[in-house]
């Protein structure tokens, strides 16, 4: 098989570098007519193609977006990464999807991507507290954006849904109905997920009962698992409240999972309000009510904020942005049981 024709092929039959060729096809170089004209030539009867990788190494760019995501598996990040893939799609973007399992040694093994230059920037989305390592790292590496959850001390542009209003929505929901003792299912003190939506919950409900309010709080991870953990205490505890806010789908899942399977009704027994709404929660029986992030919107701006920051300015770098949530009623929330005793 013939070998391809390369650059050195084309310099020769031009009468020109190789340099020269490479300048030309990367947009960096003006030629007179007649020697462009001469290499175009050389290049049609020649057959020869141009590497677009090779091109994009001589400007100091790959034209590939690092998304780095804990678990493809989760609706959640699976949502989030077709979000992104669509958007840099419109751009003549590739993306390079790394998932990490959660774990903190491949999330910086992702991380030399930019430092060895395979990827133009990272979106990077972790989904356990950090150390201080990390941020580190990622100050180190620059060209990161975070979202969805915090990597503290990390001086880099940030992404998050408004995690605070989504659990003053879920409290102010459950408060109208006239729940007062609630227990709220969610991740690590540490995790600012976990604290705001918390927060939130709390202002809720305060709004109505004041100091009347009880919120019992359950730690673990947003995972199927956890949510199936926080229901069997749930019932160990012989049901210490009338309502649960499940702080992720996956939690909601493992939730409802548990308290079908010991026969108790929801809402009839105990009313659930769940966070993210990405999954098919209207189908649950009953559908369920949950807090929605607008996860498209997110994966959209992610990369918006990768592409349009001035990296050169640290000073500019580090600044938070929030989007809004909303509350998607359906049919998991009923007033008390007590309450529906006393009104019959």
């Amino acid at each position: 098989m013939a070998k391809a024709p390369g650059l050195k092929d084309v310099a020769k039959a031009a009468g020109v570098s190789v340099a020269t060729i490479s300048r030309l096809l990367n947009g960096s170089l003006v030629l007179p007519d007649e020697t462009r004209k001469r290499i175009e030539t050389a290049i049609r009867d020649l057959g020869y193609v141009p590497n677009p990788h090779a091109r994009r190494l001589s400007r100091g760019r790959s034209d590939m977006i690092g998304l780095v995501i804990p678990d493809i598996a989760n609706p959640f990040f699976a949502m989030l990464v077709a979000a992104i893939e669509e958007e840099a799609d419109k751009l003549g973007l590739a993306v390079s999807l790394n998932a990490t399992l959660n774990r903190p040694g491949r999330e910086m093994k992702y991380l030399g991507l930019i430092e060895h230059h395979h990827v133009d920037g990272l979106i990077f989305v972790t989904n356990h507290p950090d150390d201080g390592e990390l941020a580190g790292l990622i100050n180190r590496t620059g060209k990161v954006v975070i979202v969805d959850e915090d990597v503290p001390g990390a001086m880099v542009p940030k992404l998050f849904c408004d995690n605070h209003q989504g659990g003053y929505l879920a409290g102010k929901h459950l408060a109208e109905f006239g729940h007062k003792k609630v227990v709220f299912v969610g991740g690590p003190d540490e995790m600012i997920s976990t604290t705001r939506r918390h927060a939130g919950l709390e202002q809720g409900l305060r709004e109505r009962f004041g100091e009347e309010a009880e919120i019992k709080r359950y730690r673990g991870e947003y995972t199927v698992t956890a949510g199936r953990h926080a229901a069997r205490r749930f019932l160990d505890e012989k049901l210490p409240a009338t309502a649960i806010f499940a702080s992720s789908d996956e939690i909601a899942i493992g939730l409802i999972e548990v308290l079908y399977s010991e026969g108790v009704s929801i809402p009839d027994r105990v009313s659930v309000v769940g966070f993210d709404d990405v999954g098919p929660l209207h189908l649950f029986t009953p559908p369920l009510t949950a807090v929605r992030q607008p996860v498209r919107a997110i994966g959209a701006r992610s990369l918006s904020l990768l592409l349009q920051t001035d990296w050169q300015q640290p000073e500019t770098l580090e600044r938070e942005e929030l989007l809004p949530v909303e509350i998607v009623v359906r049919s998991s929330v009923a007033p008390p049981a007590i309450e529906k005793k006393r009104r019959s």
